[in-house]
């Protein structure tokens, strides 16, 4: 995800707060760290911290900052060993039982998307999600657990696993969910479910987060996501309230095999992609031939500024934050920010041979 950063950084003359001893002893306690690379985030965390005590604070306001940072911060040591492998996150319905043909399913999928070297990532709970970790297995197991008066409980399977994270808010469970995951998967569920799959598909249209490939399964002869893909066509779009293009963004099948491989052949190609000044640069496992820049160029050109320019290229300097990345050439385009449906076709068709 892409944020504003409305304070300037050190080499534009970093302002942490109106107090000079302050800002001073702020730069002394990070410079001790030993983190160069992080020491102006760190100090500007340090210095909305200091903000927040000129303001009119309830014990809730700080309750709410303390734990919800808490949160992200043991999270974030959970999942940072596991930084190079791939993920799917599945979501669905925790009352979903055996012998219901879909529970099958669900234990199926992650069986497969294991055996394509992802670890699965689950909110924990019985039903879909705990026959999702018993097709992953709990080595190749997360689990995102939230505290719930009733229904939630951590399944056998990642219940004393130290992959296991709980929850106090969904809104930090829904921002770990979706900065760990490289694809999404849900299946028939209640309102947790759908809440889920539409956040990630309003994400994605507008921008907000990055682009996965997120697939929709269904049973065999299933038609709870059949149904929802209708309703959202005879609908929102009949409307005008979404696009046509919105529909790239996730994908309808009540195959497992098929599921397997939307996730897969997206990263044949496409590694991930950030935006450098007015360019969208996508990180690329191997260069494109200059035909099939072309061919891009020519089938996408509504989806960029004027001139139209895409090309290729290595790294910008200003991506040597992430120096294990700067190896991979580039595939440069002035993407309008629009039209994100159209980008993940984009997607899709540079990992076309």
């Amino acid at each position: 995800m892409h944020y504003v950063d409305s304070m300037p950084r050190r080499k534009a003359g970093l302002r942490l707060t109106d107090d000079p001893k302050i800002n001073d002893d702020i730069l002394n306690l990070v410079a001790g760290w030993n983190l160069p690379k992080f020491s102006d985030d760190m100090a500007e965390m340090i210095a909305s911290l200091y903000r927040l005590t000129q303001q009119d604070l309830t014990s809730g306001d700080v309750t709410l900052f303390k734990r919800s940072m808490a949160e992200l911060r043991y999270a974030q040591g959970v999942f940072a060993p596991y930084r190079g492998v791939k993920k799917i996150c599945v979501f669905g319905s925790a009352r979903t039982r055996p012998p219901a043909p879909i529970f099958q399913h669900a234990i199926d999928f992650a069986r497969l998307m294991t055996e394509a070297g992802y670890m699965t990532i689950t909110g924990a709970g019985d039903g879909i999600m705990g026959a999702a970790q018993e097709g992953a297995g709990a080595e190749k197991s997360f689990g995102l657990n939230i505290l719930l008066p009733f229904e939630q409980y951590p399944n056998a399977i990642i219940r004393n696993d130290p992959k296991l994270v709980t929850f106090r808010y969904f809104f930090t469970r829904k921002l770990t969910f979706l900065r760990e995951a490289n694809a999404v998967a849900a299946f028939p569920g209640g309102f947790g479910t759908l809440d889920e799959a539409l956040e990630l598909i309003t994400l994605m249209q507008t921008g907000k987060a990055r682009i996965i490939p997120l697939v929709l399964i269904d049973q065999p002869d299933g038609t709870f996501w059949k149904s929802f893909t209708h309703y959202v066509s005879e609908h929102l779009m009949a409307d005008k309230l979404i696009s046509p293009e919105d529909f790239h963004l996730f994908k309808l099948t009540s195959d497992l095999e098929e599921a397997r491989n939307e996730v897969v052949r997206f990263y044949r190609n496409f590694h991930s992609y950030r935006f450098v000044g007015q360019y969208l640069v996508i990180r690329l496992q191997r260069r494109l031939t200059e035909e099939k820049v072309a061919q891009l160029k020519k089938e996408f050109l509504g989806i960029l500024h004027p001139p139209g320019e895409i090309f290729q290229r290595d790294a910008y300097p200003q991506e040597s934050s992430e120096p294990e990345l700067m190896s991979l050439p580039r595939l440069c385009l002035n993407f309008n920010r629009i039209h994100f449906g159209f980008l993940r076709l984009f997607i899709d068709r540079l990992n076309e041979d």
